[in-house]
């Protein structure tokens, strides 16, 4: 049996067994594979060809469980911090998307901060509470903060408020005992909207902070 067919078989079975991990999304009540489950799938495929490579079946099949073991944990530690923070900001205006095992807060502009203002709102500081709660449950992550504008206004002003507001949440997060060195923090200005900025919906839209999480390694 050659490699190829050794990878292609090992990782078929493990990917049919994983198929069945599902689950269902609270917010949605659909079934859905869990990001373990695909991780796990992802991580079998490499394990086993890393295996394969060593040139016997049974490494192929030892690498191929590892690596499904390895890949699941990501993605597990990561589904965890995501059902958390849905649950703890439901209702506060900062929506939470996953992309692969990246988390994203996304933290509009008008909850955030007043207008023109790098200032935290008020009202504002018991949600990053609980964000720098979970961030400190799960430290295996980096945080990448950016702060966005819309393109009303003076560019290099508009930069320098997108670069204001990402400190202040950061530094903010920071004083509630998340450690800094996990940080990149870094403005954007108007560079990156995610609607329109010629009608006031989208303008409002592009004011705003994002919190990237990067799990930092596999658990």
């Amino acid at each position: 049996m050659n490699n190829k067919t050794l990878v292609t078989g090992i990782a078929a079975g493990l990917m049919f067994t994983l198929a069945g991990c599902t689950t269902v999304n609270p917010y949605t009540q659909e079934q859905q594979t869990s990001k373990a489950a695909m991780g796990a799938g992802a991580g079998a495929v490499t394990g086993a060809i890393i295996g394969a490579m060593k040139g016997d079946r049974k490494t192929a099949l030892k690498g191929a469980v590892l690596g499904a073991a390895a890949g699941g944990g990501v993605g597990y530690y990561m589904d965890v911090q995501e059902a958390k923070l849905r649950q703890r900001l439901s209702g506060t205006g900062v929506s939470v998307s996953r992309v692969g095992n990246n988390l994203i807060l996304n933290m509009p502009g008008n909850v955030t901060f007043t207008t023109g203002n790098s200032s935290i709102n008020a009202g504002f500081y018991q949600v990053l509470d609980s964000v720098a709660i979970i961030l400190k449950e799960y430290s295996d992550t980096t945080i990448t903060v950016i702060g966005h504008t819309d393109s009303v206004g003076d560019e290099a002003y508009n930069q320098g408020l997108s670069e204001q507001r990402a400190q202040s949440v950061a530094s903010y997060l920071r004083s509630q005992g998340v450690v800094g060195q996990r940080f990149n923090v870094m403005g954007y200005g108007e560079q990156s909207p995610i609607a329109s900025n010629s009608t006031k919906e989208g303008r409002a839209q592009n004011r705003r902070v994002e919190i990237t999480l990067t799990p930092l390694n596999v658990r």
